[in-house]
């Protein structure tokens, strides 16, 4: 029970490695609270393990651009359980022009998608840092990329529909140095803050995408989002209580 009793608030826990998140931490005993602008959109899932888990697990609405909702919760769920010891940053915000060639990027989409996304992991952060500091210390990670630490290899994406956004490189390579920052800057108030930076994560690619990925690799190529879950447990647990400021790579070895 790596985890007992911890609470952990994970944002973006509706998504495809939030869902895995958030099992992972009950199994290892702790208390998950699920943080999501769209909890609808996983109403089986939450439905499932608050029938399994009806005293370890709470899901609540919460907009990361937002510090009033930010606040409500951190509020609901320390009085709920007496407090907070930890924040996953996982949330994926952006807007309906995501994901375009870099030729057909506006400037407005551009920037509103880098401000959902690196602005809200700041005011979480931010948020979470001031409660944190006031309750004798915490623990944050943010969810980054391999895209953050090197250049895309656009050759990867070749007939296909699929390209690395600019807005992504621009998003996780800010949140590794944001990470940087907020554990230098809480360095002595003891609040850990590191950066979990997934390699590519399966999710119905195409097969002639996922070969040529895979080629990179070391084993297994592209992974499950079980894979990237396993070292988020030890960043959570004590077992890495002296790890502060570190980004963490798991791709099987793509970035070398």
């Amino acid at each position: 029970m790596t985890l007992k009793n911890k609470v952990i608030v994970v944002t973006g826990g509706a998504g495809l490695l939030g869902k895995v998140f958030i099992e992972q931490i009950l199994a290892h005993g702790g208390i998950a609270i699920l943080a999501d602008i769209k909890i609808s959109l996983a109403k089986d899932f939450v439905d499932k393990i608050k029938a399994d888990y009806p005293d370890h697990f709470h899901a609540v609405n919460m907009d990361i651009t937002d510090k009033t909702s930010i606040n409500s919760l951190i509020n609901d769920v320390s009085k709920k359980y007496g407090g907070i010891d930890c924040l996953i940053n996982n949330a994926y915000p952006k807007n309906k022009n995501y994901g375009k060639q870099i030729e057909d990027v506006s400037y407005e989409d551009f920037s509103e998608n880098i401000s959902a996304h690196v602005g809200g992991y700041f005011l979480t952060s931010q948020q979470f840092g001031i409660f944190f500091k006031k309750h004798d210390g915490g623990n944050i990670i943010n969810i980054g990329s391999i895209y953050g630490t090197l250049v895309p290899r656009f050759e990867l994406y070749k007939n296909t529909e699929m390209t690395v956004p600019v807005e992504y490189a621009a998003i996780k390579s800010s949140i590794i140095q944001l990470t940087k920052y907020f554990a230098k800057y809480y360095k002595k108030d003891n609040i850990r803050v590191n950066c979990l930076s997934p390699g590519g994560i399966l999710d119905n690619q195409p097969e002639s995408f996922v070969h040529s990925y895979n080629s990179f690799c070391s084993q297994k190529g592209m992974l499950d989002p079980l894979d990237i879950a396993n070292t988020l447990i030890f960043l959570l647990s004590d077992l890495s209580k002296f790890i502060t400021g570190q980004n963490l790579i798991v791709d099987d070895g793509f970035s070398l």
